[in-house]
């Protein structure tokens, strides 16, 4: 007697509804037919047909009669498909909780986005949920960095998942703001008035800017940085009609802080609508980058501008406002 050391083990399976669509086509028979002939309702075959039944016994006695198809072999292809489908969701449930794994969960939880995970699937089913997503395939469509839309600045370490649940913090904060649609020259004038506000403790002069910013179709977002991460601010749109600039609130000093906004707020002005601009901690003078910092320079010295602002303070931060819709 010999062993098969390498067995045939396809590594898919086709429902029974398949078979049985062909076989009722190849014989010029309708489902209601079908169902008449079997003493079953025609939505059960409907179900069946589309992988939504079960095939029983019963089932697949009658369909040996009235089709000609022995009974073991539908309850054969029945068993070969149902097996195939416990493996792909065992195997789905194991690639979802090791992709949980890299989020910090534990952060969210007590920013109160979610309920502390049960289980490594529960984590997986909250973060999906938290991003808006329905499965990890369509996570890595929209927030993945393989999808292309980010532009991070060269200093900019933080691991995927701490990004896009950085970004999705902001995005939440964003969603529920209420803007007016967003025009280039209200904007412009919004800057004016807020360079204005720079020489302002940062608690109220912060909120004034949000309602600038809205009223001109920006959302302000502050977001607190996530553990170990070394992001700063980003930029991007979430419609044609509404831009979002996000800050982190990492920074020790006004002076950084406002310098963030201004530099965001030149991606929104010069640069374009598809791309998710993200900045971390340390300096970036390459392309893009430091277009848009000589902007932001710019808006910010007095000298420049010719507007009788006070010169660009530089003095410790107080606490800030704390952001609403992510803590």
């Amino acid at each position: 007697m010999t062993t098969d050391t390498n067995p045939y083990r396809p590594d898919y399976a086709v429902p029974p509804g398949w078979i049985l669509e062909e076989r009722l086509k190849s014989r010029g028979m309708s489902r209601a037919e079908l169902a008449r002939r079997c003493g079953r309702s025609t939505k059960l075959i409907s179900e069946i047909v589309a992988g939504k039944a079960s095939l029983e016994p019963e089932t697949a006695l009658q369909f040996e009669r009235v089709l000609g198809v022995d009974a073991d072999i539908w309850l054969g292809i029945e068993s070969d498909y149902r097996l195939d489908r416990a493996r792909w969701i065992e195997a789905e449930a194991g690639f979802s909780a090791a992709w949980a794994r890299s989020f910090p969960v534990a952060s969210l939880v007590r920013r109160g986005c979610f309920e502390r995970p049960a289980s490594e699937a529960d984590a997986a089913t909250k973060l999906l949920t938290f991003f808006g997503v329905a499965s990890v395939d369509a996570w890595e469509r929209r927030y993945g960095l393989a999808n292309g839309a980010y532009r991070c600045s060269s200093n900019c370490m933080d691991d995927e998942a701490t990004l896009a649940t950085w970004l999705r913090l902001g995005e939440i904060d964003a969603e529920r703001q209420d803007c007016a649609d967003y025009t280039a020259s209200g904007f412009r004038r919004a800057i004016r008035k807020i360079r204005g506000l720079t020489g302002d403790p940062a608690t109220e002069s912060l909120r004034q800017a949000a309602t600038l910013c809205n009223e001109n179709g920006v959302a302000l977002a502050l977001v607190p940085p996530l553990p170990k991460s070394v992001l700063t601010a980003a930029a991007r749109w979430l419609s044609p009609r509404k831009a979002v600039i996000q800050l982190s609130t990492r920074h020790k000093s006004d002076s950084r802080l406002w310098f963030g906004f201004f530099h965001e707020a030149a991606h929104i002005l010069l640069h374009s609508k598809k791309r998710i601009f993200v900045d971390a901690a340390h300096k970036d003078d390459t392309g893009i980058e430091a277009e848009a910092n000589e902007w932001a320079l710019s808006q910010l010295d007095s000298r420049q501008t010719g507007d009788g602002l006070p010169p660009y303070r530089h003095a410790a931060r107080p606490s800030l406002p704390r952001p609403t819709g992510t803590g």
